[in-house]
C-alpha cells in the first residue's frame, strides 16, 4: 500500500522533470491513439461495409484479420523504425498502431451488416428501396452498433500499445514507465501504470455508453419491451467483432 500511495503522490506533484508532464503525455497518447484509428478507420470501414454488403471476399478478410491479430506490437514497431529509419520513428510508429487497428475495425464493419436479419432487408427490396437506400437507411444504421464496438476494440488495443512507443523515444504516458525501469523508480513505474489503466477504463466506458446510444431507438424499445434470447449468429457476430473465440454454429 505504501508503494500504492507514493505512485499517486508522484502523480499529483506536478513534478516529472526531466520528462513531459502528465497533460502532455497525455496528449501525445491521445494523439497517436486518434490519428491511427482515423486512418484504419478510412481503410477499413468502407472495405468491410462492401464485404458486410455484398458478402464477397469474407473469408479473404476473416484470414486477414486473424493473421494481423497474430502480430506482435512491440516486434512490429522495432521492424517499421528499422526498416524507414530513426529520422522516421513517428511515421513507423503509426504505420504499426494503423496495421493493428485494422482487423477489428474492418470486423466490426462486416459483422454489423452480416448480423441483420435479412427479412428486414428484403422487407426494405419489396417496398421498391434501392441498393443504396438500403445501405443507408438499413444496414449502417442497424448495424452501428457492431461497428462502435469495433471502434472501441481498436481503440483501446492502440491506446496501450502507443505506451510502448515510448521505448523509440515517442513520449506518451509510457516514457515514465520505460525511465522508471532502469532508475528503479518505483513510485513513476506503478504512477505511469496507473495513469495508463485509468485513461484505458475510461476511453472505454465513452465507447460503452456511446455503444448504447446508437442502437436505433425502435430496437431499445423493443428490446425493453420484450426480451428476447439474442440469435447465435449475432453473438458470433459481437465475439468476431471484439477478437474472441467464437462457438460453432448449432445445428437447427
Amino acid at each position: 500500500m505504501n508503494l500504492i500511495g507514493e505512485a499517486f503522490a508522484w502523480i499529483f506533484s506536478g513534478d516529472q522533470s526531466p520528462y513531459d508532464s502528465i497533460p502532455a503525455a497525455l496528449g501525445v497518447q491521445l494523439l497517436y491513439t486518434l490519428i491511427a484509428v482515423v486512418v484504419a478507420g478510412a481503410i477499413a470501414i468502407p472495405l468491410g461495409w462492401f464485404i458486410g454488403h455484398t458478402g464477397k471476399g469474407r473469408e479473404t478478410a476473416v484470414a486477414i484479420s486473424g493473421a494481423a491479430r497474430a502480430i506482435p506490437s512491440f516486434g512490429l514497431l522495432i521492424l517499421l523504425t528499422l526498416l524507414l529509419g530513426v529520422l522516421h520513428k513517428p511515421e513507423a510508429a503509426v504505420i504499426s498502431f494503423v496495421i493493428l487497428a485494422i482487423p477489428s475495425l474492418l470486423a466490426g464493419a462486416y459483422t454489423g451488416l452480416e448480423a441483420i436479419d435479412r427479412r428486414v432487408i428484403d422487407a426494405g427490396r419489396s417496398m421498391g428501396m434501392t441498393e443504396m437506400q438500403i445501405f443507408w437507411r438499413i444496414e449502417v444504421p442497424l448495424g452501428l452498433p457492431l461497428l462502435v464496438g469495433g471502434i472501441r476494440a481498436a481503440t483501446l488495443q492502440v491506446l496501450a500499445t502507443v505506451t510502448i512507443a515510448a521505448y523509440i523515444g515517442l513520449g506518451g504516458l509510457g516514457q515514465y514507465i520505460i525511465a522508471a525501469i532502469p532508475l528503479r523508480r518505483l513510485d513513476m513505474l506503478i504512477g505511469g501504470a496507473i495513469l495508463v489503466a485509468v485513461l484505458a477504463l475510461v476511453v472505454d466506458g465513452l465507447f460503452a455508453l456511446l455503444q448504447h446510444l446508437v442502437v436505433p431507438r425502435g430496437i431499445r424499445v423493443a428490446a425493453s419491451a420484450q426480451p428476447q434470447r439474442r440469435s447465435s449468429r449475432q453473438r458470433r457476430a459481437e465475439a468476431i467483432a471484439v477478437g474472441a473465440p467464437t462457438a460453432p454454429a448449432a445445428t437447427p
